[in-house]
């Protein structure tokens, strides 16, 4: 039994890995856990135990931005998943493929746009506003407002508008 176990935590580790692999930005783990639960490969739980043994292990990174945490395959994670590749079959490989083909567009935008704020050091909250595309960032902005209420809503509103806001300040500075 206890062979079993380890085998089915080995693939979803390289399910995971297979996953990271195929895009070239960060994916959350709610976006991998989307398409894990959905196939109902594994359950909650199991799943948040494969990421974490990845992360320990060195072949994922973790990032935490105020509420998601983003992950990426690590140089080491890239070896591993090419000298187990054998071990995912075909049908996981082509269920994955056809999950990005669906929703590759839409995950890369979310992975693109970051809002995240702290405390600084006067008090005051700064609002931390991003838009990457291909690793790049587009836009880097930090707002400073007095509440915690104020940078929540800047970064809400940075997640719903970030394109409107990206247009018009094109538009106004050149």
């Amino acid at each position: 039994m206890q062979d079993l176990i380890k085998d089915l935590l080995t693939l979803y580790k390289l399910i995971v890995l297979y996953m990271l692999s195929c895009v070239d930005f960060p994916l959350t783990k709610a976006q991998i856990g989307d398409f894990i639960l959905e196939k109902e490969y594994t359950d909650f739980l199991t799943l948040q135990q494969t990421f974490n043994e990845l992360i320990d292990a060195g072949l994922i990174t973790a990032k935490s931005i105020r509420n998601r945490t983003h992950l990426s395959i690590t140089e080491e994670g890239t070896e591993t998943l090419n000298f187990f590749r054998g071990k995912l079959n075909e049908g996981i490989r082509s269920d994955v493929d056809g999950f990005f083909r669906q929703h590759k567009i839409a995950m890369r935008n979310e992975a693109s746009v970051l809002a995240n704020y702290s405390k600084n050091a006067s008090g005051e909250y700064d609002a931390r506003l991003i838009a990457k595309d291909h690793g790049a960032d587009l836009v880097n902005i930090t707002l400073t407002v007095p509440s915690e209420d104020t940078a929540i809503s800047i970064c809400d509103n940075w997640q719903k508008k970030n394109q409107e806001i990206y247009q018009y300040l094109i538009s106004k500075l050149f």
